[in-house]
This record gives structure tokens, sequence and C-alpha cells, in this order.
């Protein structure tokens, strides 16, 4: 057995082999309005994105009720504020909340301040409704400003899940870890593990501009069959990213559905919202190793501030993973 294979029934819980964590991105239609603003007040072309909204949830919930697989769904503030039965919904069926921030926009437009402020709004959007703040959040675009992982601790925030660049959980390491808060965990994506690659299309306006999408069907479910067997053989962590008004289609939602059924047809599999397996590293798994990029981020970073010939000339911006 490869020996990191053979790590993995220390790694999760009851000894499974490997965790799956099923993500979804709640945008409506601020996700597109965001990359392509050209399409404000063009209803027509929303209502493609309106369609997860409007039947895509229902085609979701139902599938993962049918499965028993609970999933996280990260939900901007103002689309928490505009679809509140939608949420209401969401949090009956047993899933997990994370938030966005206030709404789908690219950090890197924004101060340190307001990117804090937008956490706050949009955490406190989702909490009125369901009674308890998020303890997630997913990076909506761009970077988030240096110190704001100290920030996301401050707030309650125990996970986020936006970086690449790794297929277990590790540590956003801190500055100042407070003595009284869990660690920042990241749970990492990876692009081929998203829908949205795929399948998300439009014609016109051309989205992706310049280049035609819709995927075959099969080949996809290959893909996304042929990654859980690697992340399974080696006892990793499988985090799907999906979207509504994308999977979420008479067609697709099909090929979700026989990816869980291959999925669950393997042993030792460990199906767990984001939170889940963000309590289980924090009380379970040691820090991270020390050649770990985000310990080797820190070190550039406090050696820069500190005047060292051996730090990377950078911004004050953490890099784009």
């Amino acid at each position: 057995m490869n020996s990191e294979a053979g790590l993995s029934h220390r790694r999760w819980p009851a000894k499974k082999r490997c965790a799956v964590v099923v993500t979804v991105d709640f945008n409506d239609i601020y996700g597109i309005l965001q990359q392509v603003p050209a399409v404000a007040g063009r209803e027509k072309t929303l209502s493609v994105w309106r369609y997860g909204t409007l039947r895509g949830i229902d085609r979701l919930l139902g599938l993962l009720t049918d499965r028993q697989v609970a999933s996280t769904w990260c939900v901007p503030g103002i689309v928490a504020q505009q679809y509140p039965e939608r949420i209401g919904q969401i949090h009956q069926c047993g899933h997990e909340l994370a938030s966005q921030g206030w709404q789908i926009q690219s950090f890197d437009t924004l101060t340190p301040g307001e990117q804090i402020d937008s956490i706050r709004r949009g955490g406190a959007a989702i909490g009125n409704l369901t009674g308890s703040v998020p303890r997630g959040f997913r990076l909506p675009a761009g970077n988030w400003a240096a110190g704001l992982p100290e920030a996301l601790v401050n707030e309650g925030i125990g996970w986020t899940s936006g970086w690449r660049g790794d297929d277990l959980p590790y540590f956003h390491t801190l500055r100042h870890q407070p003595a009284d808060r869990p660690r920042l965990v990241e749970l990492p994506l990876h692009y081929e593990l998203e829908d949205d690659p795929y399948f998300a299309f439009n014609l016109s306006p051309a989205v992706p501009p310049a280049q035609s999408r819709i995927a075959s069907y099969a080949q996809t479910l290959g893909n996304m069959k042929m990654d859980f067997d690697g992340f399974y053989r080696f006892g990793l962590c499988y985090v799907l990213r999906l979207h509504p008004e994308t999977i979420g289609t008479a067609g697709r939602i099909g090929v979700l559905a026989e990816l869980l059924d291959y999925i669950a047809a393997h042993t030792g599999v460990w199906f767990a919202t984001a939170g889940e397996v963000a309590d289980w590293w924090q009380a379970n798994q040691p820090d991270n190793v020390s050649t770990h990029p985000a310990e080797v981020w820190l070190r550039h970073t406090e050696g820069r501030a500190n005047g060292s010939p051996t730090a990377y000339p950078s911004d004050r911006r953490m890099p784009d993973a």
C-alpha cells in the first residue's frame, strides 16, 4: 500500500479512508454580475442564473435528501436577504450555511476594513434567518488583504474554502493566534471538481468570453470519478463546488446523482460538511509541516517585515493560490 494511503486510517474519524465534502455556491444573479457587469438589466441573460433559484435548488435538495448527504451552502448576504424562504429551506433540510460576505465582489477592490465589514454584514444576514452566524467563509473573488485571517478568527470564523494548492485541509498560519480561538482551517478546492468550468455558458453576451463550453456529460462524470479514485487511493479530502443553476438542470442533476452513487459504493468514505471536516482537523491533526506553502509564505512575509534580504518583493496582499 502507498505510504500516504496508509496514513488515511489515522487521518479521518472511525478509520475512514477519505473525506467527501459537497459544497454549493448559491449566488443567484450576483456571481455573473461580478464577472460580467455589462449584463446588469439584461433580464433574458440574467434568467440563466435565476434558474438555479427557481428550479436548481429544489433538485439539489431533493437529491441530497434522497442520498442522505449533508452539504455546505455558501451564500452572500444579499442573496440571503432577498431569498429568506430559500435559506430557510436549505437550513431546515439540515445543511450547513456559510458566508461569502455581503455580495459577490472582488476583495482586491476592498480595503481591509471593507473586507471585514462585508464578512460581518454577510454573516449577520444569514444569522438573522437561521439563528446562528456562519462559522465558514468562502472568498467570493480576488484576494484577501494581509491580516484578514486574524480578523476572520476574531469574528468566529473557523474555516475557509477558496484557496487551491493542496488536497488535504491545512491551517492558515496567523502572526497572532488568539489563545481562546480555534485555528483557521482551509479546505482547498480544485477546478476539475467544480461544475462551472465544464458547463457555465451563455451565448450573448458570451460567457465565458470567446470560448465555447458545455462539455460532454459522460466525460465530465468520468473526470470526476477518476479524480475521486485518486483522492480515495491517497486518503484525501474531495471537495465538490457546485452551483444550482449549473448542476441543477434536468439533465445534469443525473450526473451528480451517478457521481454520488459511485462514491458511496466505496467503503470507508466519510461524507461530511465543511464544518465537520474543519472541526475534526482542529481536534485531531498536527500543525502544518514546516515546508507547507502556508508556512513558507508566513516566513517570507515576516522576513520582509524585518528587512530580510531573502524575502520576496511582493505587495501587502496575500498571494493568489
